[in-house]
């Protein structure tokens, strides 16, 4: 297969005779040259961005030794870095002594089917060899603007995305607990995936009243905060997951607003033992039990997979050059930015904001034409609000001066808008937020409609 780029034709096939050095290096210069620049400060179309450069470092060099995280004779150094981090981060949610368990996933979807699962053998420990065969009807709850990976693994874990039932949310994207307390279900109900930090909005489910009609209840409390939880680093925005201690699971993305590598899920459980008993397989080639060391530094069994990256030493790493004061210093950096833009916004002829606060680093608005303002919003109106976005969207893009994502949200009735996400690589700054809204008014001003 070929493909034109800029003024030449891409050649992508593989033949039986190899390339040669000089040409497989022009293919890398070219898989640079035609890559977009997830790293440039005014790429803001992701809920990710530039990597941090000691966690890039921890990277290359776990990369390079080419180990596999499941047994402790195999990857020692890395089995202690990950054993580390894990206590560091249940820690910092709050969990005595930083008591518990945990492994890194690969990616966010995969960590929430850990708490599902790990919610289903806690209430159910039989599913594990019998399936669902003899189980009631479960039920898992999530909110309306929840992640959309709780409804897949419904579906892969066999109970169903029927099962699922969307919790309605307040005006902010938040979970109403009021509403969840109401829900009838007629099966029975085992898990609540609260999320911290959703994907368009970046809302904040409130924990502690969560957890509480789940204690009420008997049910597992699962948290998403790939997204917000590094609001958990920041004294100043910790209290977005207020409750978060009471949680049973959860599982955070550093590859997201932190900088990271993708990928980087470390998925944490508040229940010793709970993880390995709910996955193990006790493969003997593996996992002896008779080794000559502490055999509980083994932690492949606790996972689904047998092969696993080394996605915990670049956390540690760039934990280990930072210190805590210094990942709170680029957390707290990123809200301020997002603060400041929009503030920069919500008054400023031309923008509309989608909500009226921030409350993680997505800053939602609709940009308005020249042409559009100072009318009265009608349908007529808001039908040509609706291309707005996705045609600023194809000039930014064209240009390559800019990339912000769109998107509607259909359960609140709100029509294509901007979301612009903030992340902590490269550190931003006030400037950097004056040149995208600057650049969008500058994209959209003379557009007719």
């Amino acid at each position: 297969m070929r493909q034109k780029g800029k003024g030449q034709t891409l050649d992508f096939n593989l033949s039986k005779k190899g390339t040669s050095r000089r040409d497989l290096l022009k293919i890398c210069e070219n898989a640079v040259k035609y890559s977009v620049r997830t790293s440039h400060p005014y790429f803001r179309n992701q809920l990710y961005g530039g990597v941090d450069p000691y966690a890039l470092a921890g990277t290359w060099l776990s990369e390079a030794l080419n180990t596999n995280q499941y047994t402790f004779e195999v990857a020692p150094f890395f089995m202690t870095t990950e054993r580390a981090i894990l206590k560091k981060i249940r820690e910092i949610i709050g969990w005595p002594d930083g008591r518990g368990d945990g492994i890194f996933a690969p990616g966010g979807s995969t960590g929430n089917m850990y708490g599902i699962v790990a919610a289903r053998y806690n209430k159910f420990p039989e599913s594990k060899v019998e399936g669902m065969f003899g189980l009631p009807r479960l039920t898992l709850f999530i909110s309306q603007d929840a992640h959309y990976s709780s409804i897949k693994a419904a579906h892969w874990l066999g109970f169903g995305t029927k099962s699922v039932i969307a919790v309605p949310t307040d005006e902010l994207g938040r979970m109403i607990p009021e509403e969840l307390e109401k829900c009838k279900c007629g099966a029975v109900p085992f898990c609540v995936v609260a999320t911290s930090g959703t994907t368009v909005l970046g809302a904040f489910d409130p924990l502690e009243a969560i957890a509480k009609i789940c204690r009420a209840n008997d049910i597992w409390l699962h948290v998403d905060a790939c997204w917000g939880g590094s609001a958990l680093l920041s004294k100043k925005h910790r209290h977005l997951m207020k409750g978060v201690e009471n949680a049973d699971s959860l599982i955070w993305n550093p590859h997201k607003m932190l900088g990271a590598p993708l990928q980087c899920s470390p998925f944490v459980i508040r229940h010793e033992g709970l993880l390995h008993k709910c996955n193990s397989a006790s493969a003997t080639y593996l996992f002896q039990q008779d080794k000559f060391y502490d055999v509980s530094y083994d932690t492949g069994d606790k996972s689904f997979q047998c092969g696993r990256k080394v996605d915990g030493f670049k956390l540690w790493t760039m934990w280990k050059a930072r210190g805590d004061n210094g990942l709170e210093a680029l957390v707290s950096n990123t809200f301020q930015c997002a603060e400041y833009v929009h503030e920069l916004i919500k008054n400023r002829p031309g923008f509309k904001m989608v909500i009226p606060e921030v409350q993680c680093t997505n800053v939602c608005f609709w940009y308005i034409p020249e042409c559009l303002r100072n009318l009265e919003e009608t349908e007529e109106w808001w039908t040509k609000m609706e291309k707005v976005a996705p045609e600023i969207k194809r000039r930014m893009t064209v240009e390559g001066s800019l990339l912000i994502g769109y998107q509607p949200l259909k359960h609140k009735n709100l029509r294509n808008f901007f979301r612009l996400v903030l992340t902590c690589q490269p550190p931003l700054t006030t400037e950097n937020m004056d040149f995208v809204v600057s650049e969008i008014d500058r994209l959209g001003r003379d557009m007719i409609l």
